[in-house]
């Protein structure tokens, strides 16, 4: 009896365990059902008009296409700012980036990068369990701790900055160290925080898109069977233009065209593979753009399809910014959306479907998962604050209202743009304040305040509430709530 009786109170501790380990097994299979993956792919430099969903001609684009078709296409999302360190620092952290006290593109001398305090979607994520991985360029500070890996990605593989702050000439050959961008360093590659090679020359250049694209589908296929996040941020449009091999000469539209088509490619292997492992139900996949295009290099730039100017300016041309959202059986396919919507409204929006936490400090993006997935009619934002340079307030968007104050504006329509990788002129130009109707006028081309006065009374009262909170240096407002940048030693 004792024998018996000691074999049954050793069976069922065990097969309480084992049900224990079922039950976990179980919730966890649950859990990361409910939490899917996230993939955000971010062009440079691509314009409003560079592909066949937003009207392009004459460069096929297959992907975009189908993306678009099983997702939603947004034609009023805005990247925060029209240059690239701010609006990758904005995209990831869902702030305005001169909140946290960052402007222009960083260089690799920069003495200012992303503060180590701050929480971006991959550390928040992270700390839900997701596996994390950044591909392709950072831009938000060139040494260690300010690397990918120091702000919640587990695997980092890419350019620290711009693939053009590098010692080689608009003609592909090496520069004279003599002349100021001679002097940059040669363009690292990095895995994790160490130099594993160097792009020495524009063949080098021409690999980028393709290498980065297998190591995206690579992590893809390994983290299968886990939730996972991947910021992937092909250097691409971005001058200097490379192609590889493979799709030189493939486009009717030079080299531009090569270079979106590669592009093009790389959506389509993503996409590929999540079909592959079955996983496209589960991801949402979201694609779109820094800034603007960069005009002045005519030929080897993009289109802003109609919208005023390009990137470095508050002009729609330089935020406005394709954006498609692709998540099959949540999102309605080949639907398109006009909200106002920034880039900064990302992270809330992700961390809302994945049910991670918000950040500690205070954010500006908004969560537009109830948009998205058809739960509400209209998105939560109706206000967009278009700063540029340092800490300029240069022009304030309510709905479809854009009020632009007086200010210094680079423009691309004085002079003959670039050819064959060389820049125009882009000088600066006085702008006077107007008001435009972006629903009857998105080239921003008719000032109507004269005709809206209380329009113009309300926008200037946002106007204001930014100024107390941002600054504003056009009006030589300090702002009560900026956080200091990273101190590069």
């Amino acid at each position: 009896m004792v024998d018996g009786w000691g074999d049954k109170t050793m069976k069922k501790p065990l097969l309480i365990l084992g049900l224990l380990a079922l039950t976990l097994s179980l919730n966890a299979q649950d859990k990361k059902a409910n939490r899917p993956n996230v993939i955000i792919i971010n062009m440079d430099d691509m314009g409003y008009g560079d592909t066949e969903p937003y009207g392009m001609t004459g460069i096929p684009t297959p992907n975009f296409n189908r993306a678009a078709k099983e997702g939603m296409r947004l034609t009023h999302f805005n990247a925060a700012q029209a240059v690239c360190s701010p609006s990758r620092a904005a995209l990831l952290t869902g702030c305005y980036p001169n909140r946290l006290s960052l402007a222009h593109a960083l260089n690799p001398e920069a003495k200012t990068a992303l503060s180590t305090s701050e929480e971006t979607i991959a550390s928040l994520l992270k700390k839900a369990g997701y596996k994390t991985g950044m591909l392709g360029k950072w831009h938000l500070g060139s040494k260690a701790p300010y690397l990918p890996t120091h702000f919640g990605f587990d695997s980092f593989y890419g350019l620290p900055y711009s693939h053009d702050m590098w010692p080689v000439g608009y003609d592909g050959k090496a520069l004279d160290s003599s002349t100021y961008r001679g002097k940059y360093p040669r363009l690292p590659l990095l895995e994790g925080d160490k130099v594993v090679a160097y792009n020495d020359n524009l063949e080098d250049q021409g690999k980028l898109t393709g290498t980065l694209t297998k190591k995206a589908v690579d992590f893809i296929t390994a983290h299968k069977k886990e939730s996972f996040f991947l910021y992937l941020a092909q250097p691409m449009p971005h001058v200097p233009l490379a192609a590889s091999a493979a799709f030189k000469g493939k486009s009717e539209q030079g080299l531009f065209g090569d270079v979106v088509m590669e592009l093009d490619w790389s959506v389509g292997q993503i996409m590929k593979r999540l079909d592959e492992l079955k996983l496209s139900e589960n991801t949402m996949l979201i694609i779109t753009s820094d800034n603007g295009p960069w005009l002045n290099y005519g030929d080897h730039a993009g289109s802003s399809a109609g919208l005023r100017e390009g990137k470095g300016t508050a002009w729609d041309g330089g935020t406005r910014v394709p954006c498609i959202i692709r998540w099959p059986g949540k999102i309605a396919a080949g639907s398109v959306n006009s909200q106002l919507m920034v880039n900064i409204d990302l992270l809330p929006t992700i961390v809302s479907i994945t049910k991670a936490s918000l950040p500690k400090n205070r954010i500006d993006g908004m969560d537009f998962s109830g948009l998205l997935t058809g739960k509400t009619a209209t998105g939560p934002r109706e206000v967009f604050y278009y700063y540029y340079d340092v800490n300029n307030l240069k022009a304030v968007r309510y709905k479809n209202w854009k009020l632009v104050f007086p200010h210094n504006s680079r423009t691309y329509t004085v002079g003959v743009p670039g050819k064959n990788g060389y820049p125009g002129p882009q000088p600066d130009v006085p702008v006077k304040m107007a008001l435009y109707n972006l629903s009857h006028d998105p080239g921003e081309q008719y000032d109507v305040q004269a005709s809206f006065p209380e329009i113009l009374k309300k926008i200037e009262g946002y106007a204001e509430e930014a100024r107390q909170d941002l600054g504003d240096d056009l009006t030589k407002r300090i702002g009560a709530n900026r956080r200091p940048a990273g101190k590069v030693n």
